[in-house]
């Protein structure tokens, strides 16, 4: 559907702009009268221009690849929402501060057509269920029990603190990680160059003295001729295991592979499975503290959690919950969940406050995320820096040896 850019006049004489979609430009002044806008501008907006698709003329519509909004940005986004729902203003007229408030044309586009939906007379989940990319599954149902229970606020505000706690708990890995990333990729490509490249110039020299070289030195010979010639072997291995594995896992048996072995990696698998254990519960717990009822909440978060091992247990656990078992029960039978995460389940249940339990797992789990992801980071600073010391170290004296050897020759 077409978006125009507007300006225009409101009821109160104000001047006010932003973005509507319609199917003509006839249609969209019909919307902006209906909405107490009098429209003075009228521009149909281009792919180029909104930012939605691609500048090139593609067969294909691209544009709900660029859908996505930053997690960052729609937690701000949720909390604003959640504070003009608060201060009791109509919703519409909340949509419409919302889209004069943000700066991105997709998030206005994006809000635009939520409004119109909301004023066509559709709730507000599903004029954001129409976004899959932007607003999830996990959102949407939250949004949905706020307005049953007339807590749309207090729901937002809750949806609001969840993105911005896995937006925060996301960026803390991302940036721990990316110096020993950035240290391995730059020390690969350096030591890729130097054996196709400067070493076998600086050897050929050995090679035309005909002189017996040390062991180490024909060892780098080995490497770097084998570096030089099969390269694009090496590249194809490469590339033809990644492909294995991304066709193996688009099975539901290798995916389940898969995701055992992730599991069972000597430290990756431990945090891979904290990770995941912190966004079950958190988003469990946040589900329940909306008002979803547990079986419901338990189908949202099987969808979240990405790991098949875990998603597996969480269905078996959901279907021994509606056969009149606790939660606490069918969990503990699974083996995937720690004892501590099932102890902590089952005294919420008896107590009553599962969600609280479940808000402290996931913040324990957090933490302990944090800390093995800094530890990770530390430990695998110096590692690469003494590998690439060995290497370099290596290169260093066989080129020497043979050096110091032609001298005595010499003398």
């Amino acid at each position: 559907m077409p978006v125009y850019a507007y300006r225009g006049l409101n009821t109160n004489g104000r001047n006010v702009g932003g973005i509507i979609d319609a199917d003509s430009p006839k249609g969209a002044r019909q919307k902006l009268r209906r909405l107490g806008v009098y429209p003075t501008d009228l521009t149909e907006q281009r792919p180029e221009q909104s930012g939605t698709q691609s500048r090139l003329s593609l067969p294909l519509d691209v544009g709900t690849w660029f859908e996505r909004v930053a997690p960052q940005d729609l937690a701000l986004m949720t909390r604003q929402l959640a504070t003009l729902v608060g201060a009791g203003l109509p919703l519409v007229e909340c949509l419409n501060a919302l889209i004069e408030q943000v700066d991105s044309a997709r998030q206005k586009r994006i809000l635009s057509q939520v409004r119109e939906r909301v004023v066509e007379g559709g709730t507000l989940a599903d004029a954001f269920k129409a976004h899959p990319r932007v607003f999830n599954e996990l959102y949407v149902n939250m949004v949905r029990a706020g307005e049953a229970s007339g807590a749309l606020d207090i729901v937002l505000l809750r949806l609001a603190d969840y993105t911005e706690r896995a937006s925060q708990l996301r960026n803390k890995v991302r940036s721990a990680l990316t110096y020993p990333t950035l240290m391995a990729v730059a020390g690969g490509s350096i030591l890729l160059f130097l054996l196709s490249y400067v070493v076998p110039k600086i050897t050929r020299i050995f090679q035309e003295t005909q002189q017996s070289l040390p062991t180490m030195t024909l060892v780098l010979l080995a490497v770097s001729g084998f570096a030089q010639r099969y390269w694009w072997l090496i590249v194809g291995l490469v590339l033809a295991a990644v492909i294995a594995v991304r066709v193996s896992t688009r099975t539901p048996a290798g995916r389940l592979r898969f995701d055992r072995t992730v599991l069972r990696l000597p430290y990756a698998g431990k945090l891979l499975k904290k990770v995941a254990l912190a966004r079950f519960s958190r988003t469990l717990s946040t589900l329940l503290d909306g008002g979803i009822p547990l079986l419901p909440s338990l189908d949202i978060v099987k969808n979240v959690v990405s790991n098949t091992v875990l998603r597996n247990a969480i269905e078996d656990g959901r279907n021994s919950i509606r056969e009149g078992q606790s939660v606490a029960e069918p969990l503990r039978k699974s083996g995937v969940f720690p004892p501590l995460l099932v102890h902590m389940i089952a005294v919420g249940e008896k107590s009553g406050e599962l969600e609280s339990m479940l808000a402290r797992a996931a913040d324990a789990y957090d933490n302990e995320v944090e800390a093995s992801v800094n530890s990770l980071s530390s430990i695998m600073e110096p590692l690469i820096i003494i590998f690439m010391g060995a290497i370099v170290m290596f290169i260093v004296f066989a080129v020497m040896l043979p050096i110091f050897e032609l001298n005595e020759l010499v003398r």
